[in-house]
C-alpha cells in the first residue's frame, strides 16, 4: 500500500493520502477527549479540571514525541523518493534503536519531574494530586507515544496513511471500553483514565509494529542494516532534534498559557479544557494536511522534483483556507451542544459557558494563520531544512509567553484566552516568509550533481 507521490495528478494524491490521516488524527484525539468526557461525566468537574491542568505537559510529552520521530523518517521517505532500498532500511533500524534510548531518556525526565513542572503552572491546590497521579502514569507510558507515532511515520513515508488509520480506530474504541471499565466498574479515576490510554496506546503500536514486519518488507532490516551506521545517525539526530524541539518551544508556550488559565480556578480550567479538546478536533485537518506535505515535500526532495514541490503546497493551502473557514464555524455555532458532552447537568454547563465562548471568540479569527503555520513547517522538514522552523516556534513562544504573562499581570481571562490567535498570527506570517527563502535556496542547491546531492541528503 505504499504510495509513490512523485508521478501523478497532485490534487487527487494530496487528498487521498489526507483523508486517511485526517481520520486517524482524530482518532487519536479522542484518547485524551474520551478521558475528559468520561471523567467529568462520571467522576466529576474538578476531576476534569484535574486532567485539564496537566494539558500543557501532555502537549510536551506528545509533540515531543512526534516531533523527534517524524524527523527520523524523513530520511527514509528522501530515500524512498531516490529509489534507495538499502537507504529505507538503514533509516528503519537507526531510527527503531534511536527510539528505544529517546524512550527511557524522555520517561526518565518527565517522570521524575513531574510535580515541578506541574507547580510551575500554578495547579489549583484542589487537584494537584489527582492531576500528578494521572500524568505520571501517562509518562510511564512514553514508549508507547513514541513507538507508534515512530511506525506510523515510517509507514507514511512510503505513503502508506491507510493502515495506521486501521490500527488507531481499534485503538480508540478499546480506550472507549477500558476508559468506562476502569472508571465505572474499577472506580480507578483519573488513574483509569490514563492507564486506559496507555494500554490503548500501546496496542497501537504493537500492531503496527506486527503489520511492518508482516507486509512491509522494504522497511525490513538485514543483519547488515542494524550496524550503527554513523551518517545516518547523524543526519536523522540533525533532523529530529530540530523538529522535537520546534514542538518542544511551541508546547511550552503553551504550558505557559496553561499556567495563566489555571489562575483563575477549577471552573475556568474544566470550561478551558473542554473547549480547548474540541478546537483540537478541529485542528486535525490542519495537522493532517501537514503530515501530507511532509511526505510529499520529502518524496520530491529525494526525487528533485522542485517544481511539483511548489505546486503540492499552493494546492494545500487552498484547501486548508476552506478547511479554516468551515472549522471556525463549527467552533462557534454548536459550542453549546459540544460542552454538553462533558458538563451533564445544567446547572454546570451553564456555570462553564462563558470561560468556553470567551476562548471560542478570540480564538477562530486566526485558525487560517495556523494551518499555515503546519503547511509551510512540515514543507520545510520534509525537503530536509529542519532548522528553519524552530524559527516559527521561537515566535510562537515569545508571542504566546508575552499574552500569558500579561493576561497574568492583569488577572485578565481574556487577554490569556489570546495568547494562542497571536502566536498563531506572528508564526503563521512567519513561516511564510521562510519557506519563500527556503525554496529559493533549495533551487539553487538543485543545480549540484548528483554526487553533491547525495552528500547534502
Amino acid at each position: 500500500m505504499e504510495q509513490d507521490m512523485t508521478r501523478g495528478r497532485i490534487l487527487p494524491l494530496i487528498v487521498k493520502f489526507t483523508i486517511p490521516l485526517l481520520i486517524g488524527d482524530v482518532f487519536q484525539m479522542l484518547y485524551n477527549m474520551v478521558d475528559t468526557i468520561i471523567v467529568g461525566r462520571y467522576v466529576g468537574a474538578d476531576a476534569l479540571a484535574a486532567v485539564g491542568a496537566t494539558g500543557g505537559l501532555m502537549y510536551l510529552i506528545n509533540g515531543f514525541a512526534i516531533g523527534i520521530t517524524a524527523g527520523f523518517t524523513v530520511l527514509t521517505a528522501q530515500r524512498y523518493g531516490a529509489n534507495d532500498p538499502d537507504g529505507v532500511k538503514n533509516s528503519f533500524a537507526s531510527g527503531i534503536e534511536l527510539g528505544f534510548v529517546l524512550s527511557l531518556m524522555l520517561t526518565f525526565v518527565f517522570y521524575g519531574f513531574a510535580p515541578q513542572i506541574l507547580r510551575l503552572m500554578n495547579t489549583p491546590a484542589a487537584v494537584f494530586s489527582m492531576s500528578l497521579s494521572y500524568i505520571r502514569i501517562i509518562c510511564l507510558g512514553t514508549i508507547c507515544t513514541i513507538f507508534y507515532n515512530l511506525l506510523s511515520a515510517f509507514l507514511r513515508a512510503l505513503g502508506n496513511s491507510r493502515v495506521p488509520l486501521y490500527f488507531l480506530i481499534f485503538s480508540a474504541c478499546l480506550n472507549v471500553v477500558l476508559d468506562l471499565l476502569f472508571i465505572l466498574k474499577f472506580h480507578a479515576e483519573v488513574r483509569g483514565a490514563a492507564e486506559a490510554t496507555v494500554l490503548s496506546q500501546g496496542i497501537s503500536a504493537a500492531l503496527c509494529a506486527l503489520y511492518t514486519v508482516r507486509r512491509v518488507p522494504l522497511l525490513i532490516p538485514q543483519k547488515e542494516h542494524w550496524l550503527p551506521k554513523r551518517q545516518v545517525i547523524l543526519f536523522q539526530i540533525k533532523m529530529g532534534l530540530p523538529m522535537a524541539l520546534q514542538y518542544a518551544i511551541t508546547d511550552s508556550g503553551i504550558m505557559i498559557m496553561q499556567a495563566a488559565i489555571n489562575l483563575f480556578g477549577a471552573n475556568a480550567v474544566a470550561a478551558f479544557t473542554a473547549a480547548s479538546k474540541i478546537q483540537n478536533i478541529l485542528m486535525q485537518g490542519m495537522i493532517a494536511m501537514g503530515q501530507t506535505m511532509a511526505t510529499f515535500c520529502g518524496q520530491n526532495a529525494g526525487a528533485r522534483k522542485l517544481d511539483r514541490i511548489l505546486k503540492g503546497v499552493k494546492c494545500s493551502v487552498i484547501i486548508e483556507i476552506l478547511y479554516s473557514l468551515a472549522a471556525m464555524a463549527l467552533m462557534l455555532l454548536p459550542l453549546r451542544t459540544f460542552l454538553s458532552l462533558f458538563f451533564p447537568s445544567a446547572k454546570d454547563l451553564s456555570a462553564m459557558m462563558p470561560w468556553a465562548l470567551t476562548y471560542a471568540k478570540i480564538s477562530i479569527p486566526c485558525y487560517i494563520f495556523l494551518a499555515m503555520i503546519f503547511i509551510f513547517r512540515s514543507s520545510m522538514e520534509g525537503c530536509g531544512y529542519a532548522m528553519l522552523p524552530l524559527i516559527c516556534g521561537l515566535t510562537e513562544l515569545a508571542a504566546r509567553s508575552s499574552m500569558a504573562f500579561l493576561g497574568m499581570h492583569l488577572h485578565s481571562y481574556a487577554v490569556s484566552c489570546a495568547c494562542d490567535p497571536a502566536a498563531w498570527l506572528l508564526a503563521g506570517i512567519m513561516s511564510i516568509l521562510i519557506f519563500v527563502w527556503m525554496y529559493r535556496d533549495i533551487k539553487k542547491k538543485s543545480e549540484f550533481s548528483t554526487k553533491e546531492h547525495q552528500s547534502y541528503v
